[in-house]
């Protein structure tokens, strides 16, 4: 059922057909990468089957258009996601299946479509998805460009995520999917991964000297990590540097 239904999602555009299968292979492949159980794989390759089921409520002459789009058409291209999730919540087997499946184009930013949330209420299985779904397309040609090589796909994805807007694990895994070198791990606002350490520590309530005890640190140490938290971030309390852990999915972890 939901071969045939991407099917019908990709016939929407000449450019589009196979897209809907081809990003249900790389999530798969991810899937595996992230060491995802066997019934979890299965049902986020049926959602990303589905993802863009949407597109039928949008004319294939958008979709096919080479230029640029006017804003109503923008506007329309937008609300696919929102279509997906509308259909698939129609129909209880699937309805399970809407959550990943309209979420791919969400960013952990909150700067995606079509409700513009953030990390925090993303699932990770939504953010694999999401990862997959930018680089199944980017190595696809479209009206307006031609396909690009797994190499430099893989360049844009991490790209996406040092820019906070990919969920970097996700893109890790896509990336390893593809049989790519895995990137070094890239936390926004360019914090290392030792101030990462010292922020969610500091998240779950614990003082400098717990931090520094767990870390096996000094204290000094760690106050000077907070301080870079502080500065890389732009937030000046600890309830701040944990929202922004939160919004950016450092948490848990």
């Amino acid at each position: 059922l939901c071969a045939a239904l991407a099917a019908v999602a990709d016939l929407q555009g000449r450019h589009l057909l196979g897209h809907s299968a081809h990003v249900a292979d790389v999530t798969d492949a991810a899937a595996r990468a992230a060491g995802l159980p066997d019934a979890a794989r299965a049902d986020l390759r049926a959602a990303a089957l589905l993802h863009d089921l949407g597109r039928v409520a949008v004319s294939s002459a958008v979709w096919d258009r080479p230029g640029s789009l006017g804003a109503a058409d923008r506007e329309r291209v937008r609300l696919h996601p929102y279509w997906t999730d509308r259909v698939l919540r129609r129909c209880s087997a699937l309805a399970p299946l809407a959550e990943a499946a309209a979420g791919h184009h969400e960013r952990c930013d909150a700067s995606g479509y079509h409700r513009g949330i953030g990390a925090a209420e993303l699932s990770s299985g939504a953010r694999l998805l999401a990862a997959a779904d930018v680089f199944a397309a980017l190595t696809e040609a479209r009206p307006h460009r031609p396909a690009l090589d797994p190499g430099a796909a893989r360049t844009a994805l991490v790209e996406e995520a040092g820019a906070g807007r990919l969920d970097p694990d996700a893109c890790a895994a896509v990336i390893a999917g593809a049989g790519l070198p895995r990137p070094r791990r890239a936390w926004p606002s360019d914090l290392t991964d030792r101030e990462v350490e010292v922020l969610r520590l500091a998240a779950r309530g614990m003082s400098n000297r717990e931090i520094a005890q767990r870390l096996r640190v000094s204290d000094r140490t760690v106050g000077h990590h907070l301080a870079h938290v502080f500065d890389k971030t732009g937030r000046r309390t600890r309830a701040g540097a944990a929202v922004f852990a939160i919004e950016h999915g450092l948490l848990p972890g």
